[in-house]
């Protein structure tokens, strides 16, 4: 099974989640996007809690209309299937364009995560 995180994310995540720690104004570009292909949910993680290094920081949309801010662990989505039973994916192909705060702003205005 591929792994949610590439060492690269991880490793980036972690620096996020340092100057997030640093900083309450820290607002960064997602690193990864991972979705269930059947069920309509989205993380844009932004951030790694350094602490415990399974805690994720980001945009999430769990495909009820309301997307909203907060942490979820990674070890979390490695256990979660969709109703075909398909497991959560990597996006290998994101490339975030904005920072997270407007990923939220337009989120929150069209009740989903923009791609």
């Amino acid at each position: 099974m591929t792994p949610l995180i590439t060492d690269d994310e991880r490793a980036q995540l972690l620096a996020n989640g340092h100057a997030r720690a640093a900083a309450s104004n820290f607002d960064p570009m997602p690193v990864v996007r991972l979705f269930t292909p059947d069920a309509h949910a989205i993380w844009l993680l932004a951030a790694l809690d350094p602490t415990d290094s399974d805690t994720a920081w980001g945009l999430c949309d769990v495909g009820i209309g309301m997307p909203e801010l907060g942490t979820i662990r990674l070890s979390d989505l490695a256990s979660i299937v969709g109703p075909l039973n398909r497991p959560v994916l990597r996006d290998r192909f994101f490339r975030a364009t904005r920072c997270l705060s407007e990923y939220t702003r337009l989120a929150k205005l069209n009740g989903s995560i923009p791609d």
